[in-house]
């Protein structure tokens, strides 16, 4: 099960870096990008995944509490991306608070996973 742990890690790291990186890639024109979409998915499937098995670990003591508020907050940066990839592909203007909505919330999420012990 920690080889799988592992592995979901991983890939929710990936997630988070294809947020934050696009993010800071368009940050002097903040858009929401495709790929932001997809990492936040990403994010809020493996973070799933991972609170499944988390009980089964060996020695895990998971806090519920905090992974109730990182989902809170991956459910929100999953629904602003689709909203702002949404706008792009109908041509609209996404707006620098979307955009920064995004980025932002999964950065307070990377912070929250941690800081908080």
């Amino acid at each position: 099960m920690s080889i799988l742990f592992s592995i979901l890690l991983f890939l929710h790291i990936v997630g988070a870096a294809m947020i934050v990186g696009y993010w800071i890639a368009t940050m002097k024109q903040p858009t929401v990008h495709p790929r932001q979409r997809d990492g936040a998915f990403v994010q809020l499937v493996t973070g799933i995944a991972m609170m499944g098995i988390l009980p089964l670990l060996p020695d895990a003591d998971p806090n519920y509490f905090k992974l109730g508020i990182k989902f809170a907050i991956g459910v929100a940066v999953a629904v602003l991306a689709v909203i702002g990839t949404r706008k792009v592909k109908k041509g609209e203007e996404v707006s620098t608070g979307l955009a920064h909505g995004v980025g932002g919330l999964a950065l307070v999420n990377i912070a929250i996973a941690t800081i908080w012990n």
